[in-house]
């Protein structure tokens, strides 16, 4: 009698109930907005019973940090792969567009809806720590911006500094319309005219 695959590897273990449930919040948040997914949603989506959640996450806005930390986590790994194939500033500076580029890639159940940062930020009231997260995560990647730049441009940091402002308009603009359009071409576009750009500095 032949042996199925679970029975020869032994049971498929789960993923931990916190991994679960992040995953379950991630895909809803993504696809439905904060505000109009319940616990009960997340819960269901996991597989998990409701006081699991409250066992990891002491809140709704808990998991909702905890998301936008793992969003940001996940784009910081996407950067961190397209560096290791740069070649010099220039290549950095590409490599973030590149990153935001892999994200708009990735498969989501219906389609790239943008930034999934600025969607949640969007949603929250002025004076939100949510906001705070967000913005302070953003100001990490103009920070990348303007560490690659001034490598690039070390005798000149001032336009260093305004030319990764202009970049970062040129970035969150083009991913706003991508997630509008439901597709990258505009982050695409967004990364031809930064090289070009940066062929003038």
């Amino acid at each position: 009698m032949s042996e199925t695959v679970e029975e020869a590897a032994g049971p498929v273990r789960r993923r931990p109930a916190r991994e679960r449930l992040l995953a379950a919040a991630a895909r809803c948040f993504y696809a439905d907005g904060v505000s109009a997914t319940g616990i009960d949603t997340i819960t269901d989506e996991a597989g998990v019973a409701k006081k699991s959640l409250y066992n990891n996450f002491s809140s709704k806005a808990d998991l909702v940090r905890a998301y936008l930390e793992a969003r940001h986590e996940e784009w910081l790994g996407l950067y961190r792969e397209r560096l290791e194939q740069a070649q010099g500033p220039r290549g950095g500076v590409l490599a973030v567009f590149d990153a935001y580029a892999d994200h708009a890639a990735s498969a989501y159940e219906h389609g790239f809806r943008g930034c999934g940062l600025l969607n949640v930020a969007a949603e929250l009231p002025a004076g939100h720590d949510g906001r705070a997260v967000v913005r302070r995560y953003k100001e990490d990647v103009e920070a990348l911006l303007v560490g690659h730049l001034e490598e690039l441009l070390p005798e000149r940091p001032d336009q260093a500094r305004a030319t990764a402002e202009h970049l970062v308009f040129l970035l969150e603009g083009a991913t706003a319309l991508a997630g509008l359009e439901g597709e990258d071409t505009r982050l695409q576009h967004a990364r031809a005219m930064a090289a070009d750009l940066l062929d003038t500095l």
